[in-house]
């Protein structure tokens, strides 16, 4: 393999990262907030609003249904918009960022339900505000599941990342279609593969061992 190829697969591989950990962060700072509305709205909550969960729900559930790639072909005047450019890795970040929302809000929202609900009510008993039980009690009690769920939204970026690459996002996948695709190089198609293999079992065993970690704690 020639240096200009190793590197091709370096730049690659650290706009792939870079791509996959922006676009988590936007994931995570946006969607717990989304996933706690769709929790505590539910009837029968600490903050029962159910046409406000029923309408966020069906915003969530539109989002998550749209495949990939089709999100963002139709994001590109709102990418273009944002960033100035729809063509690129930063261009790449804003429907990874939209798409991995409402799919990490889900998460959020299935990992408070494991929550005990002896918890919230002794603390609803002992005086504690919504913000309170929230912030001191659903989410601390949550946080192994929520950083699984941390895990599954990276290794699902790095999938969609891929995807990116497939109309000029850049990173790994891109790299795979112009040479291991376009131009018959099989070496550049598996290598990438094994790259992203490689980040996958990282992130899967990195995640489970900070989440077992806090479970014990």
């Amino acid at each position: 393999m020639s240096l200009q190829m190793i590197g091709l697969f370096l730049s690659s591989t650290w706009e792939t990262m870079e791509m996959v950990f922006i676009s988590c962060i936007v994931a995570v700072l946006f969607g717990v907030p989304l996933g706690v509305l769709l929790l505590v709205t539910r009837k029968g909550h600490i903050l029962e609003f159910v046409s406000i969960n029923r309408f966020v729900a069906m915003i969530v559930n539109a989002v998550r249904s749209i495949p990939f790639i089709i999100l963002m072909v139709a994001m590109t005047p709102f990418t273009r918009w944002v960033v100035g450019t729809s063509i690129g890795t930063v261009a790449a970040m804003v429907p990874l960022a939209v798409s991995a929302i409402p799919f990490f809000a889900r998460l959020v929202e299935s990992a408070m339900e494991e929550v005990p609900k002896g918890l919230i009510e002794a603390s609803l008993s002992m005086g504690g505000s919504p913000l309170q039980i929230i912030c001191y009690v659903v989410i601390p009690e949550a946080m192994p599941a929520i950083l699984r769920g941390i895990t599954l939204t990276l290794i699902t970026l790095i999938g969609y990342s891929a995807m990116a690459g497939a109309i000029g996002g850049g990173g790994l996948g891109d790299l795979a279609i112009r040479y291991g695709y376009q131009r018959f190089e099989v070496s550049v198609m598996i290598i990438t593969v094994l790259i992203l293999i490689f980040f996958v079992q990282l992130l899967q065993w990195l995640g489970d061992r900070i989440a077992l970690r806090l479970s014990h704690r």
